[in-house]
Formats: structure tokens, sequence, C-alpha cells
């Protein structure tokens, strides 16, 4: 559990513990469209050794990223332990989501709410259960910053070169 100062603002050490830690995650609101951010955020983790449990009620069982996409964070079967839900909805899709999370996966440790996803009361509700709490991230590029793949500008191009 996290222990910074302000829980609303993760330390580095923190995330970097989360994303270390995290084997599973459950990104809910997943798209199969590939130039959605939810698409290309579970892709990328999935290619950095998570597995991604893909989650929406218009994609149910269907597979994306070799995974069957499950209708709810509760069609989970209890035999994928999920430690992290990454959540692609609005704010108010919430407490609802954590909830559905609370009842029906053990393993969970950390609520990981999408850039322009925050929510305190479901937050402090998390926290008060033991869970970490990350609001208004990305766990991609967070990865990304804290592992070294950013450039300055803010991006890893993929190229390589000798050129200053």
């Amino acid at each position: 559990m996290q222990t910074d100062p302000d829980p609303d603002s993760p330390s580095d050490a923190t995330l970097r513990a989360i994303l270390t830690r995290t084997k599973t995650v459950a990104v809910v609101g997943v798209s199969s469209n590939p130039v959605r951010p939810s698409y290309f955020v579970a892709r990328y983790l999935q290619l950095k050794g998570f597995r991604v449990i893909p989650v929406n009620p218009g994609l149910a069982g269907q597979t994306l990223f070799r995974e069957t996409v499950y209708g709810s964070l509760a069609e989970i079967p209890a035999t994928i332990p999920v430690d992290m839900v990454d959540i692609f909805r609005r704010s108010d899709a919430v407490p609802g989501i954590l909830a559905e999370a609370l009842e029906h996966l053990p393993k969970l440790r950390t609520i990981w709410m999408q850039i322009g996803v925050v929510h305190p009361e479901a937050a402090g509700a998390a926290r008060a259960k033991g869970l970490d709490v990350v609001q208004d991230r990305c766990p991609k590029i967070e990865y990304q910053r804290l592992f070294g793949e950013l450039r300055m500008g803010g991006f890893a191009t993929g190229v390589i070169s000798s050129k200053l």
C-alpha cells in the first residue's frame, strides 16, 4: 500500500513499485480499435510482459490480445489473478467498477484511473480497503517515463541514430 504524504500524487517510487509488482491488469473500457488509447495502452502493457485481461461488454466473448474479452470484472474467472484494474471509463463509473472489483477480484492491489478519470470518494474508499490508487495518469506513460523509454521530446521514436 502506498505511503506517500499526498495519496493523490503518488511518488515515482510508489508508481515504480506498482508497475514492478503488477502481473495481471484488467483493462475496463478497452477498445478493439487500434487507434483508440485504450487499445494501444493495453497492447503496450502486454508487450511489456503484463497479462492484459480486456473488459468491455460490447466485445464480450471476442478475443483481444490473445485473451477472452469479458463483459464485466465479475465475469473474469477466479483462476485469473488480477492485481490491477486500469479504468478507461468516465469518472462517474468508477464507484461501480470499484465495488465490482472489490467483490470479485481477491488478488486486487491497485486501482488505476486513466488520464482524465478522477473520483476522490472512490479513491478514498479503495485506499480504506488497502488498495493503492492512481488517478489521472496513464500506466503506459508512467512505465515509459520511469523505466527510461521516453526521450527529451516526451516520446520514444524507436529510431537508433548517432546524430545529435
